[in-house]
């Protein structure tokens, strides 16, 4: 029986022509080269070697699609990301180009992924109303579940870039200090509360300069793509640093992502406007009269195979648009390769809670070493296709 032609994809395939996500991948044959791949089905159309396949329509581009990470291409700017978009969209599409670019196509299960771009600074925000109030009601019974500046302004803090990692990453059962509250003293050894946060990321592309804020218009010339994060939390660790400042020991141990950044053009059909607010928001958050802020994606949370939550990112309070325009009003900077996250992503139902914390009222049980915890999600996509983010995986080790 012939090999199935990699331009045959199958009805419904969430990786088709609306899709191409950008990867970094290598071969067994030349594990230390690290190319840029586009995901087409089950299968990764190497990108360093289409100028030569498609010298009239991608040559300018060479240099970029030649690096071993996305940075460079990341740093190009939309209008050269619309560019390669469409002379990708071309190379997969057209008959005329099947016979030189048909060998430019490696299985997808015979690659080695890796993390498609050094990532310069992170930032991971508060951004879900539920997931907010949910724990808000855990650690404080008594007083109001979300702080009074919550719907004025989206809550974040810095993490730890170098601890961001691609998916397949085993992630080591961190330690720290603990106090329960019925403990006199604190007590150190590996977290008893390991968690996970389901969240979805975003790349940034082209730098900002100093002292220049981003407004909500300019998004879409900053921001590449989109990711899926998997943001670990140690509980214990965290409720015991986190008085009076903010996630410290209790996050930075490790950040995952997935191998594939969709590019914010394949989620046009998914846009859709944010939850009403509550309160009028000052200028340079009021996106009332911008473009739909919100994405549809749904997001599927499974441990061990067993599908455990399925949250709605569309019932997220603060869009991207505005946590890139909230991170840059004080004047800071974006830099190539900078990852900003959602935050937990939960919604109104009890089957659509983003982290364990949620989906067991702060009672446990937490992750147990060897459990092993993978996030998927789709968007909808232009004449019913949907638009696969892949998936982000982690296997829990014992600490160390």
């Amino acid at each position: 029986m012939p090999e199935q032609s990699p331009f045959d994809l199958a009805e419904g395939d969430p990786f088709g022509p609306h899709n191409l996500p950008y990867g970094v991948f290598s071969t067994a044959d030349a594990p230390g080269r690290h190319r840029i791949g586009v995901r087409y089905g089950d299968r990764v159309l190497d990108l360093s070697a289409l100028p030569s396949a498609l010298p009239a329509a991608i040559h300018p581009h060479a240099e970029l699609l030649a690096a071993p990470t996305l940075n460079p291409l990341l740093a190009a700017g939309r209008p050269v990301w619309q560019q390669i978009r469409a002379a990708v969209r071309s190379a997969v599409s057209d008959p005329a180009h099947r016979d030189e670019v048909a060998p430019l196509f490696h299985p997808l299960d015979e690659v080695t992924l890796h993390l498609p771009f050094e990532v310069a600074d992170y930032v991971d925000f508060y951004s879900s109303e539920h997931h907010a109030t949910n724990v808000g009601r855990i650690f404080r019974p008594n007083d109001a579940a979300l702080p009074p500046n919550w719907k004025h302004l989206p809550i974040g803090y810095h993490g730890r870039a170098g601890t961001v990692v691609p998916t397949g990453t085993p992630v080591v059962r961190p330690q720290g200090q603990r106090k329960a509250p019925d403990e006199e003293l604190p007590s150190f050894g590996p977290s008893l509360r390991l968690d996970i946060e389901a969240e979805v990321g975003f790349v940034v592309g082209t730098p900002s300069t100093l002292h220049e804020p981003v407004g909500l218009g300019s998004f879409r010339d900053h921001v590449f793509g989109v990711c899926l994060v998997n943001d670990w939390s140690a509980r214990d660790i965290q409720a015991w640093e986190y008085v009076p400042l903010g996630p410290f020991l209790g996050k930075s141990f490790a950040t995952s992502v997935s191998a594939w950044i969709t590019p914010l053009d394949a989620l046009d059909e998914a846009r859709t406007p944010p939850p009403a607010r509550d309160f009028p928001l000052l200028p340079y958050l009021d996106d009332s009269a911008a473009e739909p802020g919100g994405i549809d994606l749904r997001i599927e949370v499974r441990i061990n195979g067993e599908t455990v939550s399925r949250p709605p990112f569309s019932a997220m309070y603060w869009t991207a648009a505005q946590q890139l325009a909230h991170m840059t009003v004080n004047g800071a900077s974006l830099r190539t390769g900078d990852l900003f996250a959602s935050g937990t992503v939960s919604g109104p139902d009890p089957d659509q809670l983003g982290c364990l914390l949620e989906l067991t009222h702060g009672k446990g049980p937490y992750l147990q070493d060897g459990d092993e915890v993978t996030l998927a999600a789709w968007a909808p996509g232009p004449d019913g296709a949907r638009i696969g983010l892949g998936e982000v995986s982690g296997r829990v080790l014992p600490a160390v």
